[in-house]
């Protein structure tokens, strides 16, 4: 509440114009770096607005992108007394006042799904700047959406694989995070049996090569790997490297008495895998 007091004072806060429910709506788009983050297109902030939780179409507003910051009370709804009327903050001013709460007006990342990047990320930043004149945060970091079943995994459906339930199941937790990081964590996926599976026999072939008294030198691999990972963390490709190693090593008769040990180390150090 207090927080929708102080963007009033910039005079971007208005009430529709509706009898029954006069919402507080916030003036998005006059807001300097508005879109900044998403580089969507108008139309397509509206449909994305219109497809993840925004009323572009509600009547009354100054601007079909205008986000809501409270919402008058309606029956079988939460809702809260205070000085702008009974009911509750909309979803981004929420999380606004959260984080300059706890993070203060300027944090390192922001993350989140890609479905997160509009309305919710832009728009928080948006409320944040103007109330702060700073950016909300320095960088964005969005994944990839991850399916079950060909629908993206949910928590309000319950569509979940747990990984509690694989563990219970007997699934090396080694295994379960290799299947994870043969992903780009910006790409959408879906998981499948078959993805454990395949990572339970690259682990064995992984695991295999510490019964090797020696392999090919680790130097080049570890580089790899490493350049992978600054690459925009690219997961998959430092996976591939390993791969590649191990099949040459596995080849043909190396020398290198140390290697073993210095790829273990690095693929613990790396990737959090322990073999």
């Amino acid at each position: 509440v207090e927080i929708i007091e102080q963007l009033a004072d910039t005079g971007l806060v208005y009430q529709v114009d509706d009898p029954e429910y006069p919402d507080w709506y916030f003036k998005t788009t006059e807001v300097d770096g508005f879109g900044s983050i998403s580089r969507f297109t108008e139309d397509e902030m509206v449909a994305s607005s219109r497809e993840n939780g925004g009323d572009p179409d509600r009547p009354g507003k100054s601007h079909p992108l205008d986000p809501l910051l409270w919402r008058f009370a309606r029956d079988e709804e939460p809702s809260w007394e205070s000085s702008l009327g009974a009911g509750r903050p909309g979803w981004h001013i929420e999380c606004v006042a959260m984080s300059l709460k706890h993070l203060g007006p300027e944090f390192d990342i922001q993350g989140g799904g890609r479905d997160l990047v509009f309305p919710h990320h832009e728009m928080c930043a948006a409320e944040a700047f103007a109330l702060t004149g700073r950016p909300f945060a320095r960088t964005y970091v969005h994944s990839g959406l991850v399916a079950l079943d060909g629908e993206k995994m949910s928590k309000s459906k319950g569509n979940l694989e747990l990984v509690s339930r694989l563990r219970k199941q007997g699934a090396d937790p080694m295994a379960i995070r290799l299947a994870l990081l043969d992903n780009h964590y910006r790409a959408d996926w879906e998981w499948t049996p078959e993805k454990l599976t395949a990572a339970e026999q690259r682990l064995e072939q992984w695991r295999g090569m510490l019964n090797n008294p020696a392999a090919l030198p680790a130097a080049t691999t570890i580089a790899a790997m490493r350049t992978a990972l600054r690459t925009d963390l690219d997961a998959p490709a430092a996976l591939a490297a390993v791969d590649a190693w191990v099949a040459a090593s596995m080849a043909i008769d190396a020398d290198d008495a140390a290697a073993v040990g210095e790829m273990a180390d690095a693929i613990d150090a790396l990737l959090g895998i322990k073999l």
